[in-house]
């Protein structure tokens, strides 16, 4: 049974039984509380196929203000001019570049590219992947920038960091804005569940990309949120556990030449459970 049946038969049952006035009174206290909501953004991956006119429409759609962009929107060779361009056409359209990424980075150079990057965009978040051989310099460089560092968990056919687990090893002593970004589809079809990585590395979670899967095979394939088996009811619970406060920010990779009502979908059910749990 799929998470998103067990969380509409949980909030139906709850309906009966207080019966409909006493759940609408109950459910008023948490519309006005939206200071304990879990922010919502969007991985800028999802907009692969269309440009930043086109993104700004659909996000604006969805009643999503929250983007981590990604390089096909505006490259990482930009000069400042061009980033402060691509920065302000967003901003018109009432969307905040709150990260940038995700960033591979195989040599200093582009580590040190990476981090001129993000100061000039002027955010203090880099989604990126630096090779293990990296991490240290790119300590060096948060130090230096006071930029933090997610590194993303890339699932089973990864090299480098296939499960949130892999991640934490190389940085849990590291400077405390070393941290993960974690991908929920990855981490589950790399045999990890999502709401227990929360739990124990919850500290270091700077960034999650959210996502549903139709089974928890290694090469499962996505769908909208709340159709598979992802329990993202038990995830929201141990994300306010650990008092996170980023942006749960959803993936969609599914029908991704024409993914406006999945991301509609998605963002309503995540809307949902995100204000019945909190």
């Amino acid at each position: 049974m799929s998470s998103r049946r067990k969380f509409l038969q949980t909030t139906a049952l709850s309906v009966t039984a207080a019966g409909l006035g006493s759940w609408v009174k109950a459910a008023d206290p948490i519309v006005q509380q939206n200071n304990k909501l879990l922010q919502v953004g969007m991985a800028g991956f999802t907009f692969l196929n269309f440009n930043v006119d086109q993104t700004i429409a659909m996000m604006k759609r969805v009643g999503v203000s929250n983007l981590s962009i990604k390089d096909f929107h505006l490259p990482l060779a930009s000069t400042p001019e061009k980033i402060k361009e691509v920065k302000e056409k967003f901003i018109a359209g009432g969307v905040n570049i709150y990260a940038a990424g995700v960033i591979y980075m195989k040599t200093k150079e582009e580590v040190d590219r990476a981090f001129e990057y993000a100061k000039n965009l002027g955010v203090d978040l880099i989604v990126g992947v630096p090779t293990v051989e990296l991490i240290p310099y790119t300590e060096e460089k948060i130090k230096s920038y006071n930029i933090r560092v997610a590194i993303h968990n890339h699932g089973p056919e990864d090299k480098l960091y296939p499960s949130p687990a892999n991640v934490y090893t190389h940085i849990q002593k590291l400077d405390p804005r070393m941290g993960l970004c974690l991908d929920i589809g990855h981490s589950l079809r790399a045999g990890t569940d999502p709401a227990k990585a929360v739990k124990d590395y919850g500290p270091r979670i700077f960034d999650l990309h959210i996502k549903d899967l139709k089974t928890n095979a290694k090469d499962a394939k996505a769908t909208e949120l709340g159709r598979g088996v992802i329990d993202l009811p038990a995830l929201l619970k141990a994300l306010h556990k650990v008092k996170f406060n980023g942006n749960c920010s959803i993936e969609f990779e599914m029908d991704m030449k024409d993914p406006l009502p999945g991301i509609a979908e998605s963002v309503g059910y995540f809307h949902a459970v995100n204000k019945l749990i909190s």
